[in-house]
């Protein structure tokens, strides 16, 4: 009995020579993640359908200002794009709230935008999303609230992103959608970083998420300054 509790002290003696400063060194040089969603040190992927990298649709819409924008507007700047409505009573707020701190790292440059598309461009009017641009203290020249055609909208969406918009009475505030940010590089490809296994993540989460120490808005704003120096 004797020499099996020595056997046993012997190999845990190996294992904490040989395995313990492993760990330690991995935890010390922060190595450990916990999400596929942290390839930080990779070059950023295309979204390949079909064969082809997916790029932005044309687009034609008014802006906050009544002014008429296009994709040709964002053409040679890194934007990100997201789809909302100003009476949204959940997750809207918070998706702005994150969308305004990308706004103050990178709004002053003009090589960065940021497009917002109605899903209620009834109640969307070009004066009421100048209120909601000036209740959240706009200052980019290049972010547009934009607004127009249904069906435009709608398609641009649903096709145009692949993010989920349609009308649901059934839910709070009358729409129901995602609440992704896309990432557009300067030549309109919609980009973003990729999991563990090599595979675009698409989209980026654009509100908080419990029990997650890095947000998903804070990689998109790695992600950002990477396009910026391409």
């Amino acid at each position: 009995m004797q020499k099996k509790y020595i056997g046993l002290f012997l190999i845990l003696i190996l294992f904490g020579v040989l395995f313990l400063p492993k760990i330690y060194n991995r935890i010390s040089q922060e190595k450990i993640v916990d999400s596929s969603r942290s390839q930080s040190a990779e070059p950023l992927s295309y979204i390949v359908l079909n064969g082809e990298a997916k790029k932005v649709p044309d687009f034609t819409f008014l802006n906050q200002d009544s002014l008429i924008i296009s994709n040709e507007d964002y053409s040679k700047k890194v934007y990100v794009a997201e789809f909302f409505f100003t009476s949204c009573p959940s997750i809207c707020p918070i998706m702005n709230k994150n969308m305004k701190r990308i706004e103050e790292r990178f709004g002053d440059r003009i090589d960065f935008g940021i497009a917002s598309f109605t899903i209620d461009p009834e109640r969307d009017t070009p004066s009421v999303l100048k209120t909601y641009a000036e209740d959240y203290g706009v200052f980019s020249q290049n972010w547009h609230f934009l607004t127009g055609e249904k069906e435009a909208l709608y398609t641009l969406a649903n096709k145009g992103f692949n993010i989920f918009a349609e009308v649901n009475p059934k839910v709070a505030g009358g729409f129901e959608h995602q609440g992704y940010f896309a990432l557009i590089d300067k030549n309109g490809f919609i980009r973003s970083r990729s999991d563990q296994f090599g595979n675009p993540i698409v989209y980026y989460m654009g509100i908080d998420q419990e029990e997650v120490d890095v947000q998903e808005v804070d990689l998109l704003m790695e992600d950002i300054e990477k396009l910026l120096k391409e």
